[in-house]
């Protein structure tokens, strides 16, 4: 089994789990330039959380591997025409380079991840990288051998999978390279498209379950396991996850029914109500009535979610969508705690 001492030593073994990016969303939320590919090295001191000389002192060490995986200095005519597509309408938030600028790739800021030593964000993201590679590599091989059609069923939905990850987003990156006028329109294209590859995955992890093909996801258990002041954290730590700001779990228990407040990416005010049920227990339409009335006619705010261990009554569900409150269900709730994200955040 890879170790992570193995992991921050060994180019090889680097370089062999690099394709899993979506780590990075995973442990903390990383913010691109405009055109949905790149970071500034500022962007990844941030990221990790050190200082960005930091990062300039491994990209000097490390300067080979590092631009195998995505990172590019861009001088003369190529930095200016990077400086007009992607930071012309960033003079605040990014700094403006005067004779050239290193440009990262999700691939590169994961080569980051591993080469760190002294950031505990990049020790988290290693964590995940290690998980995901023993659960790999720990699947049971007794198992007795597929049918024909089984057989062929997890090879179409790998072949999808597959499709997805290295074909179809790869297409959108060029494009929006290349794009100027949608180049909005296409990011938000390519986000759909990685969740639909999540949902692929986690659906294909759930249908094994079932079938008995491999151990139980542990999911279900681990927000079964939580008590409602680690549910509300778990939910807390999602929303970080998928680009929040400013969020914040209320300590003290009111009549109000708002638990955990924040910003999306955007700017947007969020209020979250968390109820930890299990069972054939469903949301009231009171508690629903009691949120809603606390979160739009009380504190305005923009996105109003409502996340629950279990599902909501038809009453709570007519009243959500009367007041425009998301709810967020069981199934819906185990999908975002695997990966896919939340399209009310974006």
């Amino acid at each position: 089994m890879i170790n992570e001492t193995a992991l921050l030593e060994s180019p090889t073994l680097r370089s062999s789990v690099l394709e899993r990016t979506d780590v990075l969303d995973r442990v903390k939320a990383l913010s691109l330039l405009p055109d949905g590919m790149h970071v500034t090295t500022a962007m990844v001191a941030t990221y990790f959380e050190v200082a960005e000389t930091v990062i300039n002192n491994l990209l000097s060490r490390h300067r080979q591997e590092l631009e195998s995986n995505g990172l590019r200095v861009l001088r003369g005519p190529g930095l200016r025409e990077f400086k007009k597509l992607n930071l012309s309408s960033y003079r605040s938030g990014h700094p403006q380079p005067r004779s050239s600028l290193a440009i990262w790739s999700r691939r590169a800021v994961l080569n980051v991840a591993m080469l760190l030593r002294d950031s505990e964000v990049a020790r988290q993201v290693r964590t995940y990288l290690l998980d995901m590679e023993y659960l790999a590599r720990a699947q049971p091989v007794e198992n007795p051998a597929p049918t024909a059609a089984a057989a062929l069923d997890e090879h179409i939905d790998q072949r999808i999978t597959h499709i997805l990850g290295k074909t179809v987003v790869p297409m959108f990156n060029a494009l929006i390279a290349t794009s100027g006028e949608h180049r909005r329109e296409l990011i938000e294209l390519r986000e759909d498209i990685e969740n639909v590859e999540r949902r692929l995955c986690w659906h294909h992890r759930r249908l094994a379950v079932l079938e008995g093909e491999t151990p139980a996801d542990n999911v279900r258990a681990t927000l079964k396991a939580m008590t409602w002041k680690a549910f509300e954290h778990h939910v807390a730590d999602l929303l970080r996850r998928d680009g929040c700001t400013d969020v914040v779990v209320r300590q003290a228990r009111t009549d109000r029914g708002i638990d955990i407040t924040g910003r999306t990416a955007d700017g947007r005010t969020v209020a979250v109500q968390c109820k930890n049920r299990a069972g054939r227990w469903t949301v009231p339409s009171a508690d629903m009535q009691k949120f809603a009335g606390a979160a739009r006619a009380i504190d305005h705010v923009d996105v109003a979610l409502f996340v629950a261990t279990c599902n909501f009554s038809h009453e709570s569900e007519a009243i959500a969508k009367l007041t425009g409150v998301v709810t967020v269900n069981r199934d819906e709730l185990e999908a975002w705690s695997a990966g896919v994200r939340l399209k009310a955040l974006r």
